[in-house]
């Protein structure tokens, strides 16, 4: 019992690291963020990747040869949707005319756009369900209860570090911010044809 809650802390560890920058970025992007917000933006990313594992977990179980001829494809629409939102946010802070503007570093993200993120920085998780598919259901679950509680605590974390930063640097925050999201979405689209 011990291993099995070490390995899902651990899991959830290694998942959270694209959501926690992702938080960092939206934390950056909106200094003035109250707790609510944290929370819903923190409990996206959580949701998501308590989803992902369950889903992967689904597939391997019951659908293993479909499974297999989407995964190749999972690291390139991650990189896709957190490209596109990252370019958004940069050229929204040119638009305005004023990379300094105080509504663009107020601005925030969108709940279309929280919901891409969460998507966006999940679905390598889906891989998941590989690792945990000799799980039982009621196990299956669980692992993926603790990643979710882990992924809320991480995203909490860089929400406030990200805010902190964000209130200094509140002239550049939307570019910085996107420009964090597109080098993630890089990353995770190069990670696996660097065998990592």
């Amino acid at each position: 019992m011990f291993s099995f809650i070490l390995n899902s802390i651990l899991l959830g560890v290694g998942l959270a690291m694209d959501a926690f920058s992702v938080s960092l970025a939206n934390g950056l992007n909106e200094p003035q963020m109250g707790k609510k917000r944290m929370c819903l933006i923190a409990g996206t990313f959580a949701f998501f990747q308590f989803l992902m594992p369950v889903l992967g977990w689904g597939c391997v179980r019951y659908f293993v040869e479909l499974f297999s001829q989407v995964q190749q494809f999972i690291p390139w629409i991650g990189m896709i949707l957190l490209c596109f939102i990252g370019g958004k946010m940069i050229l929204e802070a040119f638009r305005s005319g004023k990379a300094d503007d105080e509504e663009t570093a107020m601005a925030g993200v969108s709940l279309k756009g929280l919901m891409v993120q969460g998507i966006a920085t999940s679905i390598d998780a889906l891989s998941v369900g590989f690792t945990i598919s000799e799980y039982g259901t009621f196990m299956a679950f669980s692992a993926a209860l603790i990643i979710a509680a882990v992924t809320f605590v991480i995203c909490m974390y860089g929400l406030v570090i990200g805010r902190q930063f964000g209130t200094r640097l509140a002239d550049k925050a939307s570019i910085l911010g996107g420009c964090i999201l597109i080098l993630i979405g890089l990353e995770i689209a190069v990670r696996p044809l660097l065998g990592l």
